[in-house]
């Protein structure tokens, strides 16, 4: 019989979909015993060819005392969670689940572009180079948008952390900066994540779209953002999120509209950024998994359970149109996010579930970029930043 509590469409939901593997470390890909010297602080204003990933110089001296330190850092690790599935870097020496390993580091290769292998096709974008500049571009605006806060969420020294969907890790390694005796933990389908991060930090391999194999009643705050197009069933995954938040934890979920929107008459009603909106949402339906999640955040979170849900809107212009200077950069900042990696967003979609021609597609990309130039029109992406909290008493 088959498990009411699984997710609808599971089978379905991935363009090339495999068997739900276990969670695996990332660090499983590190030598063993190795003692990261700290990180130092990721850029919130990245370049287009910057290092976003916080890479900290070791200093020579410190480096051999680190040595003769090993051991004790391994008792210090933090192991508040540890994973029943997870595979630690000597287990995986001469293992069976050496295979596993190599083959979530085995990606698919499509159209020029990179893409995960653990989950194959459950994921629209890539995991190449360009695609991880592209989503810490987005972290940037995040932070522009929320004026340098990484969450909204009242939350009052978490000691359990997860970021569900970490991509480059770059709000996971924040966190752990910012909430230092916290334990943050990072998933994703892909191992893209930068490999010298806080000691507070860790990433694992995992698709929580499925069963999650946490603990219940463990995380006192999960982030979840960008997950649009991802998951094929939101109140599955919000029921997961409930059980294993402890009462009196927060979850919050940042996402934003795909489809353009203005609100002074600039956009026409045949402008092409419409046809783009409905294509993408179009396609999303398709696939099974929507990118609406960012106006169904609020009553999907109470339905799931959580009480003091809370929403608070936030607008992304298409470009620098705006004369408010806050609202300017942002625009600027998603502009060349669009340009840059529209591609990314798209590709995959137009071919895989669209079934169109590589051609017909990237001049369908091209034609955005070009509408992207235009200042006369004050289009924006809508948003969402959604928290709750989960009871104390649980119904």
């Amino acid at each position: 019989m088959a498990d009411p509590r699984a997710p609808k469409n599971a089978d379905a939901s991935s363009l090339h979909s495999t068997g739900h593997d276990s969670a695996i470390h990332v660090d499983d890909h590190r030598e063993p015993h190795a003692t990261p010297p700290v990180a130092a602080a990721p850029a919130h204003a990245p370049g287009p060819h910057g290092d976003h990933h916080g890479d900290g110089d070791g200093d020579d001296e410190d480096d051999e005392d680190d040595e003769d330190d090993d051991e004790d850092d391994d008792d210090n690790a933090p192991d508040d969670y540890v994973s029943d599935s997870g595979f630690d870097s000597e287990s995986m020496i001469g293992d069976e689940t050496d295979t596993l390993a190599s083959s979530i580091m085995n990606y698919r290769i499509e159209n020029g572009r990179q893409y995960h292998a653990y989950r194959d096709g459950a994921y629209w974008g890539p995991n190449d180079e360009v695609a991880k500049e592209i989503l810490d571009f987005a972290h940037h605006m995040y932070l522009l948008t929320l004026d340098k806060k990484l969450h909204l969420a009242p939350i009052v020294d978490p000691q359990r952390i997860l970021d569900a969907g970490t991509g480059t890790g770059i709000w996971a390694i924040d966190m752990a900066d910012q909430y230092p005796s916290a334990t943050v933990v990072g998933t994703d389908l892909s191992p893209i994540q930068p490999e010298w991060v806080p000691p507070n930090c860790m990433f694992e391999i995992d698709d929580v779209t499925l069963d999650w194999t946490f603990p219940q009643n463990h995380f006192d705050f999960v982030h979840v953002r960008e997950l649009f197009g991802c998951v094929p069933d939101w109140d599955f995954f919000f029921a997961q999120a409930y059980d294993h938040i402890a009462p009196g934890g927060w979850i919050e979920i940042v996402e934003h509209g795909v489809h353009p929107r203005c609100d002074n008459g600039t956009m026409g009603e045949d402008h092409f950024f419409h046809t783009w909106g409905r294509t993408v949402v179009g396609l999303s339906e398709k696939w099974g998994k929507g990118f609406t999640i960012w106006e169904e955040a609020k009553e999907r979170l109470d339905k799931a359970g959580f009480v003091d849900v809370t929403e608070v809107p936030f607008k992304w212009p298409m470009n620098g149109w705006p004369t408010d200077r806050k609202m300017k950069d942002i625009g600027r900042w998603n502009q060349l996010r669009l340009h840059e990696g529209v591609e990314s967003f798209m590709l995959r979609l137009l071919t895989q579930v669209g079934g169109w021609s590589v051609a017909r597609a990237q001049v369908f990309l091209a034609q955005l970029r070009q509408e992207l130039k235009n200042y006369k029109v004050h289009a924006y992406l809508p948003g969402t930043v959604v928290y709750g909290r989960k009871p104390l008493r649980s119904l």
